[in-house]
C-alpha cells in the first residue's frame, strides 16, 4: 500500500509539472489526449465493466459539445450553466440509446448503437440550429474568477483535476457493490439475476455512466478549442477510441487510460498517413483480441506470474477448510407451502418439455427430483425461478403469485438457485462472487455515491466482513482471492453453494449439485444440504446420484417426458413400477433397488 500511494504522489507531482517543459502544440495535444481519456474511461465502465457493446460514446461526446456550443452562442447562456445542461441532456441521450440493451445484446446492441451515432453525425451535419457542416464557432472561454483559461497550460489544470476525478469515481464504482453488480453482469447476466442483481437497471445505469462521461468530455472539447464541427464527432473516431479502450485493455480504467496515451500518440506520428494509421489500428486491435484480450493492463500480471513462475512456483497450495454447520433452528409452523407450481406446461414450438405438472413443496423439507435425462427437470427449475414464463400453470412462491417474476424479483423474495452447469463469474474472485450475493441493496439507490460516499464505503466493509464469514463457514477462506476458474471443480461446485446461501434465501434450488464429485465430496455435499435445511432453508434437489437423493431427501418426486409419474417418500418412489421403467429401464427389477437402509449406508 505504501509503494502505492508513492507511486501515486509521484505521478501527481510529474503531471502537476508537465506543461514546463511544453510547447504550445505539445500542451494543446496533451489536452485532447485528457479529453479522449476521460471518453475513454466511461466507455470502460460501459463496455468493460458492464459488458454493453456501445458504439455511441461519440455521440455522447457530440451531444455534450453541441449543447455546451449551442446554448452559449444561440442561447447566450453562461459557459458552466450552459455546461450543466449539455451533460443532462447527454444523460437524456445516453436512457434513450440503452433502451435497447433492454431487448438486444451482443453484436445487435452494437448495431444498434452505431446506428444511433451515424444518426447523431447526420443530424448535426444538417440541422440548421447545429450550423450545418461548418458546425459552430465564437464559443466563449469558461470563466474562474483570477483564471485566464484562455491559455491552454491554464485550462490544462482545469482538465487535470477533472480527469483525475472522474477517473477516481470510476476506480469507486469499480471497486465496491455497484461495480461488482456490473462486473457479474458482464460475466453472466443470467446467474447474476439469479443472485438478486437487477440486470435491466445496471444495464441503463452502465450507459448513463458513460453519457456523462461523454458529456463531461465534450464540455471541456467545446471550452478547448471554442469551435464544434461533424468530422470531430464522426465514426472514426469512435473507432478510434474504441481501439484505445481495447489496446489499453477493456476491463481495466487504467488501462483505458494507457490506451488512450498510447494510441492518440501513435496517431500523431502517423498524423502525414492517415491510411496507414487506420490500417494498424485495426491490425493491433485484432492481435490485442485474439492474443491478449487484456490488452495492457493485463500485461503487468503476466509478467509478475512469470515472474513467479521462474522463482520456483506459486508456494504452497491453498487448502479446502472444514464446513462449520450452521445453527439448527425449529421449522416454523404453518400449513401454507412455500412453493406450489400449479399445471405447469412449457412448450418450445412443438417441443412439451414440460406438459401440466404439479409439485408443491412444504417448508423445512428437502425435496428431491428425479428423472432420465430429457425429461424437464432443469426446465422446471428455470420456470419456478423465472428464467422461463411457462405456457401455461401458475407458481406461487410464499403464498404470492410468482409466475413469470424477473429472476432477481425472486432473489430478493428469498429464492436462490445454482446451476446444472457452473456459471460462476470466472473474472471475479471467489469473495467477490460472495459479496454479490450477499448485495441487497436497490440499483436506484446509487445516487449515493454521489451524494453519501463514506456511507457507501461503510456498507462495502460490513460487506466485506459478511463475505468473510460464509467463506470462514464453507471452508473456502484461503481461496478468497483467487478466480473460481482457478480451482479444482470439486471446490467450485462448494463456492456456488456458499455464493447461493449468502443471498440469505427461504428457498434454495440445487440442480444436480453432486455432478462430477468425488464419494467424499458428495458425503461432504450431504451434510452441507442437511444442515443449511436445519437451519430453516427449504431445499429442492434435481439429482442422478439416486444413492444421495434417497439418502437425503424426504419427499421425491419423478419426472419423465415432462409429466409426473410419481410422488412420495423414497421407499415408495423406489419400489413404483413406473419409476423403475421410466428412470432405471426395464431391465431392472423393483428387488435390485437399494433399499433406504443400503443407500444411508
Amino acid at each position: 500500500m505504501r509503494y502505492r500511494i508513492a507511486a501515486l504522489a509521484v505521478i501527481a507531482v510529474a503531471a502537476w509539472l508537465l506543461p514546463y517543459g511544453l510547447d504550445s502544440y505539445a500542451i494543446h495535444v496533451v489536452n485532447i489526449i485528457l479529453i479522449f481519456s476521460i471518453l475513454a474511461v466511461g466507455l470502460g465502465l460501459c463496455m468493460g465493466i458492464g459488458g454493453q457493446v456501445n458504439l455511441a460514446q461519440v455521440a455522447f461526446f457530440g451531444v455534450g459539445a453541441y449543447a455546451t456550443a449551442i446554448l452559449t452562442t444561440k442561447a447566450g447562456w453562461g459557459f458552466w450553466v450552459s455546461a450543466v445542461l449539455a451533460v443532462a441532456a447527454t444523460v437524456v441521450m445516453g436512457l434513450l440509446v440503452g433502451t435497447p440493451a433492454l431487448r438486444v445484446q451482443s453484436h445487435y446492441l452494437g448495431i444498434v448503437t452505431l446506428g444511433l451515432a451515424l444518426a447523431f453525425t447526420n443530424w448535426v451535419t444538417n440541422a440548421q440550429i447545429a450550423g450545418g457542416a461548418e458546425g459552430i464557432s465564437a464559443i466563449p472561454v469558461p470563466t474562474i474568477p483570477g483564471v485566464d483559461l484562455s491559455s491552454e497550460y491554464l485550462y490544462y489544470y482545469l482538465e487535470l483535476i477533472i480527469f483525475a476525478v472522474t477517473l477516481a469515481f470510476g476506480l469507486f464504482i469499480v471497486r465496491t457493490a455497484l461495480g461488482r453488480r456490473m462486473r457479474a453482469m458482464r460475466d453472466d447476466a443470467l446467474a447474476a439475476g439469479s443472485l438478486g442483481a437487477e440486470v435491466p437497471v445496471l444495464r441503463m445505469t452502465a450507459f448513463l455512466l458513460a453519457s456523462i462521461y461523454g458529456g463531461i468530455a465534450g464540455v471541456l472539447y467545446a471550452g478547448l478549442i471554442r469551435y464544434v464541427a461533424p468530422e470531430s464527432f464522426s465514426i472514426a473516431n469512435m473507432f478510434l477510441l474504441l481501439a484505445m479502450v481495447i489496446i489499453g485493455g477493456r476491463q481495466s480504467l487504467v488501462g483505458c487510460v494507457a490506451g488512450a496515451v498510447v494510441l492518440y500518440l501513435v496517431r500523431e506520428l502517423l498524423v502525414d498517413y492517415p491510411t496507414a494509421a487506420q490500417i494498424g489500428y485495426g491490425s493491433v486491435v485484432v492481435l490485442v483480441v485474439v492474443f491478449a484480450p487484456t490488452g495492457l493492463a493485463g500485461l503487468p500480471p503476466r509478467i509478475r506470474q512469470a515472474l513467479r513462475r521462474r522463482r520456483g512456483g506459486a508456494g504452497e497450495a491453498a487448502r479446502l477448510g472444514e464446513f462449520r454447520p450452521y445453527e439448527a433452528v425449529e421449522a416454523a409452523a404453518g400449513d401454507e407451502p412455500i412453493l406450489v407450481a400449479d399445471a405447469i406446461s412449457m412448450h418450445f414450438r412443438g417441443l412439451k418439455a414440460l406438459d401440466d405438472v404439479s409439485l408443491s413443496v412444504d417448508p423445512g423439507e428437502i425435496r428431491g427430483i428425479v428423472g432420465p435425462n430429457g425429461s424437464g427437470k432443469t426446465t422446471l427449475f428455470n420456470v419456478i425461478s423465472g428464467l422461463y414464463r411457462p405456457t401455461r400453470g401458475r407458481v406461487r412462491f410464499r403464498g404470492r403469485d410468482a409466475t413469470g417474476l424477473a429472476p432477481y424479483r425472486l432473489a430478493r423474495a428469498g429464492m436462490s438457485r445454482t446451476f446444472q452447469n457452473l456459471r460462476l463469474f470466472g473474472d471475479l474472485t471467489v469473495e467477490e462472487n460472495v459479496l454479490v450475493a450477499l448485495d441487497r441493496h436497490a440499483t436506484w439507490q446509487s445516487w449515493r455515491y454521489v451524494g453519501r460516499p463514506i456511507s457507501v464505503l461503510r456498507r462495502d466493509r460490513d460487506l466485506h466482513r459478511r463475505a468473510g464469514e460464509v467463506l470462514d463457514r464453507y471452508g473456502l477462506r484461503e481461496f478468497a482471492a483467487l478466480p473460481p476458474k482457478s480451482l479444482p471443480y470439486g471446490i467450485q461446485r462448494r463456492v456456488e453453494i456458499a455464493r447461493a446461501m449468502a443471498a440469505a434465501p427461504a428457498l434454495l434450488l440445487l440442480d444436480e449439485p453432486a455432478a462430477g464429485l468425488n464419494g467424499e465430496e458428495v458425503r461432504q455435499l450431504s451434510e452441507i444440504v442437511r444442515s443449511i435445511r436445519d437451519s430453516g432453508v427449504t431445499v429442492i434437489v434435481i439429482e442422478h446420484n439416486m444413492g444421495l437423493v434417497m439418502s437425503l431427501c424426504e419427499r421425491i418426486t419423478v419426472l419423465a417426458s415432462g409429466k409426473v409419474i410419481a410422488e412420495g417418500l423414497p421407499a415408495e418412489v423406489a419400489q413404483n413400477p413406473a419409476v423403475i421403467e421410466a428412470y432405471l429401464g426395464d431391465s431392472m427389477s423393483s428387488d435390485d433397488l437399494p433399499t433406504l437402509p443400503e443407500v444411508a449406508r
